[in-house]
């Protein structure tokens, strides 16, 4: 006869296996079975580089897929996925439309896609790498399931006499790559630094409704610096702090980009309230998030500060009404008061911290 404490161990894992099989689709998808079967496969796209410079993007990509396996997560083979992209001319690699995501469900029976943006990439000391990583269903309309990013400096952490610098650009790359694989597969995400926004930089003029749920289409923000790629990479921070909200369904990019080149919308000063009247039909969406940034850089050195200075503005369906809005500047020592304490040593990590702050303040409520 069973003791009374295996008994016990036997319910406890019963219950476990219970819970499992009763756990939401897209936690079992991503990670596939044992026995490598299609079901749960994810397409992991080549890395899309918003950094501004040269970087070894299929280097990075491979130790990336690595560690998602080595997390559980079931792989499309890279010839397979090479060969959908040549038969398709797929060369976009930043976000997937509906048609694309409907073929490679149809032809390689993949369930997801794994979209990633190398935002900061510099070997140069202090080493230094920013990634954003969303997984996409291949349903017939894309879904975002779960974005996470990361953003390393090799001074992030100098402690006393510099002890904790690291100046070697392959550690940096690898810690940032195992803390983003361990986010995507539900491990704790990269918590988002510490911001103090300026007390009249968030205007919220009516609050949302907090018992329901919002379609949300970020739109790339209009790039008034000299970065080049700033505008996508805000409008990404901003889609994942909204994703991890849980109230708002956010419209896959992709499907953004696609229907803005089939309807030859050209936004080159930003969104206009015709531009809007149109998306808010196009999308079927109920809330259009759009903005600008004035200034986004990484400086380089030991001592640098990175600087980010972005307005932003959420309009809304019903009303046709601007519900929100910020505009902030922020520079990366603004929280410093001695030894470098509450330095911020990237412009990702920076405005990941200013939007977390901002959408937190009311959005978020």
């Amino acid at each position: 006869m069973p003791s009374k404490s295996s008994f016990s161990s036997l319910v406890a894992g019963l219950l476990v296996l219970l819970v499992a099989g009763c756990a939401p689709w897209h936690r079992a998808a991503w990670t596939g079975d044992k026995a490598g079967n299609a079901e749960g496969v994810v397409a992991i796209l080549p890395l899309q580089n918003l950094s501004g410079g040269s970087a070894p993007l299929a280097e990075l990509k491979q130790e990336f897929a690595r560690r998602l396996a080595l997390r559980g997560m079931a792989i499309l083979p890279e010839a397979q996925l090479e060969q959908f992209m040549t038969r398709h001319r797929l060369r976009y690699v930043g976000g997937i439309d509906a048609t694309t995501a409907q073929a490679l469900r149809r032809e390689t029976g993949a369930q997801g896609v794994l979209v990633t943006q190398l935002e900061l990439y510099r070997t140069p000391f202090p080493p230094r790498i920013a990634l954003t990583s969303r997984l996409v269903t291949t349903e017939d309309t894309p879904r975002i399931v779960r974005m996470e990013s990361v953003a390393l400096s090799g001074d992030d952490a100098p402690g006393l006499l510099g002890v904790g610098l690291v100046d070697k650009p392959r550690e940096v790359t690898d810690r940032a790559l195992r803390l983003l694989a361990e986010a995507l597969t539900g491990g704790e995400p990269q918590p988002p630094p510490r911001v103090s926004l300026g007390s009249d930089s968030v205007y919220l003029a009516r609050p949302l409704d907090p018992g329901r749920s919002y379609r949300v289409t970020v739109l790339p923000f209009y790039d008034k610096g000299s970065h080049g790629y700033a505008g996508e990479i805000l409008a990404l921070h901003f889609i994942g702090e909204l994703v991890r909200q849980g109230r708002f369904q956010v419209v896959e990019p992709g499907t953004v980009r696609e229907d803005l080149l089939r309807y030859r919308i050209i936004m080159e000063d930003g969104v206009s309230l015709a531009d809007a009247e149109l998306l808010f039909g196009m999308l079927s969406t109920d809330l259009i998030l759009s903005g600008e940034v004035n200034d986004y850089q990484d400086l380089q050195g030991a001592q640098a500060s990175p600087k980010v200075d972005f307005s932003a503005l959420l309009l809304e369906r019903s009303s046709r009404r601007a519900v929100w809005s910020m505009g902030d500047h922020r520079t990366g020592m603004d929280r410093v008061r001695f030894f470098d304490i509450g330095r911020i040593a990237t412009a990702s990590a920076l405005a990941t911290g200013m939007v977390h702050q901002a959408i937190a303040e009311s959005l978020g409520r």
